[in-house]
């Protein structure tokens, strides 16, 4: 990934974080970027308020320790990586992330996800980071394979029809790329298309379409659909080992399934709501995709997006 400055790295000292501290720690360490913490905590009750100190000094060691132990078993990262770490209780623990990251300057968030019922989608916190966050996130799972052996895909849509599509689409690719030369080398990059009046002409007893024309129609479709994405990855100038998949299917079943089929470990992809609507910040195809996934999710807004958390 190029750019990055500064990581803050998220927690909410309930489960076990080493995956996710130990990406965060790779990623500071791949971008010389510098690395914050968070602890977003709920208060704790009223006559409990003179405990408060050392609890908040007790969940500040402890994810300094994890730092530690983590960066211990990677190479090339020093000591005290983790510069500063700073607790913020209360309700909303998204508005509090967004908000301390807005304050910051910070251009990535990495967070754990939060442990699921089947091990797929993400809880309500997760998913309002993904909807309002203004920055890429990165919502960790565990990865079995070293960082060598890690599985990089990105999901692209070429249907465009904004400047600000193009724009999001050609950084997905960039970012994946070079995510995926810090990972295994090679990128998978998918999309996936349909036509999606072939069962209407197909069954429609008032319109008679000729067989050959109606397969005319759906190759057509397919190969502009093609030309596109293809366009896309040029454009983008992306080198590499890289593997182009073009499903036929509804995105939100296809993408999920090739995951799991692939062994994907992370999945970068867009959060791009095709609507000017005040509200709509995360489009129904991406939130829908994201909610029957297993894998790690790096989400990215487009170019000019404002996150409806504001800074103060």
């Amino acid at each position: 990934m190029h750019a990055l400055r500064k990581i803050l790295f998220v927690s909410q000292a309930l489960a076990d974080e080493t995956e996710a501290m130990k990406q965060a720690l790779s990623m500071a360490r791949n971008n010389a970027a510098e690395l914050d913490g968070l602890i977003v905590c709920p208060s704790l009750p009223g006559r409990m308020a003179s405990h408060k100190d050392s609890y908040e000094t007790s969940l500040v060691a402890a994810l300094r320790q994890t730092a530690a132990t983590v960066g211990s078993t990677l190479g090339g990262v020093p000591d005290g990586a983790l510069r500063t770490i700073e607790v913020a209780s209360g309700k909303a623990p998204a508005v509090n992330v967004i908000r301390h990251a807005l304050r910051h300057g910070h251009d990535l968030i990495i967070k754990q996800a939060e442990p699921r019922d089947g091990g797929r989608g993400f809880t309500a916190v997760d998913m309002e980071l993904l909807r309002k966050s203004h920055c890429p996130l990165w919502l960790s799972r565990p990865i079995a394979d070293r960082r060598g052996e890690m599985k990089v895909a990105v999901a692209i849509d070429p249907d465009i029809t904004q400047d600000n599509e193009r724009d999001l689409t050609l950084r997905l690719l960039r970012l994946a790329r070079a995510l995926a030369d810090d990972c295994s080398g090679e990128l998978d990059i998918v999309s996936c298309w349909d036509f999606a009046n072939e069962s209407y002409l197909r069954n429609n007893p008032w319109i008679r379409v000729a067989p050959e024309e109606l397969a005319g129609m759906v190759e057509e479709e397919r190969s502009g659909h093609h030309r596109a994405l293809s366009g896309l990855i040029e454009a983008a100038g992306i080198e590499g080992r890289t593997r182009v998949h073009h499903l036929r299917g509804q995105p939100e079943k296809r993408i999920p399934a090739f995951v799991d089929e692939e062994g994907v470990d992370v999945l970068v992809m867009g959060t791009l709501a095709r609507t000017g609507i005040p509200g709509f910040i995360i489009g129904n195809t991406a939130e829908n995709i994201v909610q029957r996934l297993s894998c790690s999710v790096l989400a990215l807004k487009p170019n000019g997006f404002v996150s409806p958390v504001k800074a103060y």
